[in-house]
């Protein structure tokens, strides 16, 4: 094998550790954005295959997990934006995770977080699924601290809201 090739190799090996590393985070982030495995996945894929054409440049990044997050989120905002992501295909969401959540409380959380808005729901994800500061979300996703806060203010009272028990009629 020539010194290249190993270099390759090298390479290869470490995108590949590093991926599966992080791999079960980034798809819960792809589908809690999304509301859909599918859509998640996709997008996830291709971030990841970006990612790996780019990695001899993206290994030396300052924060590789910040470079993949901004990534993906991008990936997000701009698949938000093409027509065809607003056809709904399915009705239910496939629950494929097992955790000691309830997966009643898990679906109807879901649910109620995609009817938040979008920006919204981003900021949600990223300072309470990720668990970003509001620094670290303002830098994903491009905007000032104060937005966060208040897109973070505005999603939690849309989610209580949404949340709240419904008043049975008698």
């Amino acid at each position: 094998m020539t010194t290249t090739g190993g270099r390759r190799a090298e390479a290869d090996a470490e995108y590949t550790d590093y991926v599966r590393s992080r791999m079960v985070r980034w798809r819960r982030t792809a589908y809690l954005m999304t509301g859909d495995w599918d859509r998640g996945d996709d997008i996830l894929q291709r971030v990841l295959t970006e990612l790996y054409r780019n990695w001899a440049r993206a290994r030396r990044a300052d924060n590789l997990d910040a470079l993949v997050r901004t990534m993906l989120l991008r990936r997000l905002l701009d698949e938000r934006r093409l027509r065809w992501t607003r056809v709904a295909l399915g009705a239910a969401l496939p629950e494929r995770h097992t955790d000691p959540v309830d997966p009643t409380d898990r679906i109807t959380l879901v649910g109620v977080l995609r009817q938040v808005p979008p920006r919204q729901r981003a900021v949600l994800v990223l300072r309470y699924f990720q668990d970003l500061s509001v620094e670290e979300t303002a830098h994903a996703l491009g905007c000032s601290p104060g937005t966060v806060k208040s897109q973070a203010a505005k999603g939690l009272s849309t989610l209580r809201a949404l949340l709240a028990p419904t008043p049975t009629a008698r």
